[in-house]
């Protein structure tokens, strides 16, 4: 039996990305393999929103040429959004002559093809410029039993002016409709108990079908499904979340009461340099007409530190939402310029020196914000979805609120994986809850 291993870097839609690749392998008769020294097939699915991901591939790559000197049989592929920019497939071939197969995020159906020209002898580089249809029913191997990603939409249409998401996954494309209310139910006849609808831009969905439905109306038709106790997407754009989405989520029994809303820069003048569609007051009101819509949900974020051009003053902005929000949590980023952006070649960049001191500054208030709203937990009965043993402590199990917060608790005759437990929080922390399993 061919075995083969897959490395993914970045985000939600590169991991389902990897599960798609795994499902054509398998029905190509691979198997999975625990480590790259075990297989015939590697890929590396990779990632180019920031420069760190990117400076990894070529590492790892290049450290594969021990394993090709021992094995000239071994497959060696890169994929992915990294692939996608331009000038990288010369770039992968000068820098790493062993790789045998190159193929992009808009051709990814195309990998049965492209894997027979390598295995007949040829290298196989083939990198789509256009996106092309969305070609549906690819076979998935997903790797967990009780959650399941669902795309419904690729590529994104903002073009903020420090991401390189829509040069290299294409303009917005809505699957249809029934497609995906059908994937939902079917994964609720298998056994799954939660879905993540998946998008770059999920609330853009059905701007470019004919029958006028829209993210809300894709919500309610799956709220209820068969099987399916929990529904959560990502990511949402703060421009396009309507009133009429705020009011779908708060009838609905199924959508989670979590809110990833990325604000990026508290600043206005920042928010215009970043093209971002709105301004501090337009953020607050949406975390106001939430909170009002929706009480006790959870709303968490992405900052990026260090804008080119951000002032003290810009920065002092972005505390100042941070504190007037209170987030659940944040993911906080550096700006990493990226080539082929309009933010890459603003000449105001920030100095090294003080974007560390500010990301720092930043991470010490949420921190803080995090563990005071944790802290409210103590004592309180949360529902959690079981998604299985603790990955730091085997005698512990672990699963997430409907907020999505994580909780660990002992083993529990009442809790098994895939099921709704209630779990009294016992030791809140920062990052993850101790609780136990009570009746009811």
């Amino acid at each position: 039996m061919r075995k083969y291993f897959i490395q993914t870097f970045g985000c939600q839609m590169n991991e389902h990305d990897s599960e798609i690749i795994a499902g054509m392998l398998e029905e190509r008769g691979y198997i999975a393999a625990d480590a790259p020294e075990e297989a015939d097939l590697i890929i590396f699915n990779t990632c180019c929103v920031r420069e760190n991901p990117e400076r990894k591939v070529y590492g790892r790559v290049a450290d594969l040429k021990r394993l090709k000197r021992a094995n000239p049989d071994l497959i060696i592929g890169i994929c992915g959004c990294m692939v996608q920019q331009e000038g990288e497939a010369e770039r992968i071939a000068a820098k790493l002559p062993h790789v045998d197969l190159v193929f992009g995020t808009m051709n990814l159906h195309r990998l049965p093809e492209l894997l027979d020209r390598v295995e007949a002898g040829h290298k196989a580089v083939e990198v789509w410029d256009e996106e092309g249809g969305i070609v549906e029913h690819l076979p998935v191997r997903r790797a967990d039993a009780v959650s399941a990603w669902v795309t419904i939409m690729y590529g994104c249409n903002n073009f903020c002016s420090y991401c390189i998401v829509p040069y290299v996954r294409g303009r917005e494309r809505s699957r249809r409709f029934e497609d995906i209310v059908e994937e939902v139910k079917s994964l609720g006849r298998a056994g799954y108990r939660e879905v993540v609808l998946l998008g770059q831009n999920v609330n853009s969905f059905g701007r470019d079908l004919e029958d006028g439905r829209d993210f809300a109306d894709l919500l309610q038709a799956l709220d209820g499904t068969p099987g399916i106790y929990r529904i959560r997407y990502t990511t949402s754009h703060p421009r396009d979340f309507s009133q009429k989405l705020i009011d779908t989520i708060a009838a609905s029994r199924t959508v989670c009461e979590h809110f990833h809303l990325p604000l990026q820069a508290g600043s206005d003048r920042v928010l215009a340099r970043m093209n971002r569609g709105y301004t501090q007051a337009q953020y607050l009101d949406l975390v106001r007409r939430i909170r009002k819509a929706v009480p006790g949900s959870s709303i968490t974020t992405d900052l990026i530190v260090g804008f080119p051009g951000e002032t003290e003053e810009d920065f002092l902005q972005t505390l100042k939402v941070v504190q007037e929000v209170r987030f659940d949590s944040a993911f906080t980023f550096v700006f990493s310029p990226r080539r082929g952006t309009a933010a890459a070649r603003m000449e105001d960049q920030v100095p090294e020196d003080v974007k560390s001191e500010r990301i720092q500054r930043l991470i010490e208030v949420q921190e803080a914000i995090t563990v005071e709203i944790n802290r409210g937990l103590a004592g309180k009965v949360v529902e959690v979805l079981v998604e299985g043993e603790s990955k730091t402590n085997p005698a512990m199990l672990a699963g997430r609120t409907r907020t999505n917060k994580l909780v660990i608790f002992p083993r529990d005759d009442r809790a098994c994986k895939g099921s709704l437990v209630k779990v009294r929080i016992t030791k809140p922390q920062a990052w993850t809850q101790i609780g136990e399993v009570v009746d009811g």
